[in-house]
């Protein structure tokens, strides 16, 4: 059983905190790309009373913004989450392919099961405060094996990535350590958890779960809705 993870910092105070949204989270077996799109219930419309406001937010990371909309999409990843690294490439094809139809939307949802998935959520919201969402992910996802399941924290390492990146490293460490920070993440937690979201990667279009089986079915609904 896993459950969203409040992001982790480096002080005992903080690494106890545990600020669970009371849902219990399953995550399909399988790390192949093709385990996120296989489920058992039919694709299923988020609830009324879940609504367009807690599938994007004003603060909300667009990383597309299309000249004249025909979709959005939402999904909430964890960034230690092995399937939602093997999704990455494919979802950055769909970006470049349908970006000027639609808005690709990233939200948090860190789950518990990885020990560092919660600092790494920090991370790319500290670099997102000085405009390097996307680069920052993308660092992540590309060296995901070499981080991923280590049981201690990857802080330091996820600070080089920040110098790599060429970002203020006082702005990044202040960033890190603000609770608000940590509340920014929270609240995508929270949302999730609100319009049914159960493991990561899950997509939203145009408000409706996706439920998928292959690339070829995500590549059609994509482009049946960037019409």
């Amino acid at each position: 059983m896993l459950s969203p993870q409040v992001p982790a910092r480096d002080t005992p105070r903080l690494i106890r905190r545990v600020i669970w949204i009371a849902m219990a989270v399953i995550v399909l077996g399988g790390v192949a790309w093709y385990a996120l799109f296989t489920a058992t219930k039919p694709p299923q419309s988020a609830s009324p009373a879940a609504g367009q406001e807690q599938l994007v937010r004003a603060d909300s990371h667009r990383l597309t913004a299309p000249p004249e909309e025909k979709a959005e999409l939402v999904e909430f990843l964890d960034f230690e989450c092995p399937s939602c690294g093997a999704v990455h490439p494919f979802v950055e094809e769909l970006k470049a392919e349908f970006g000027d139809r639609i808005t690709f939307v990233n939200r948090y949802f860190p789950l518990s099961a990885h020990p560092n998935s919660g600092q790494a959520a920090l991370a790319v919201e500290a670099a997102a405060q000085q405009g390097q969402y996307r680069q920052m992910a993308n660092k992540l996802f590309e060296h995901q094996s070499q981080w991923a399941g280590n049981q201690q924290s990857q802080a330091p390492l996820f600070r080089t990535y920040a110098q790599e990146l060429g970002l203020n490293i006082a702005e990044f460490d202040a960033a890190v350590a603000n609770p608000e920070t940590e509340d920014r993440i929270l609240a995508d937690i929270a949302d999730g958890n609100a319009l049914g979201v159960n493991g990561t990667p899950t997509f939203f279009l145009n408000g409706e779960k996706l439920t998928l089986s292959t690339k070829a079915d995500f590549r059609q609904k994509l482009a049946d809705a960037a019409k």
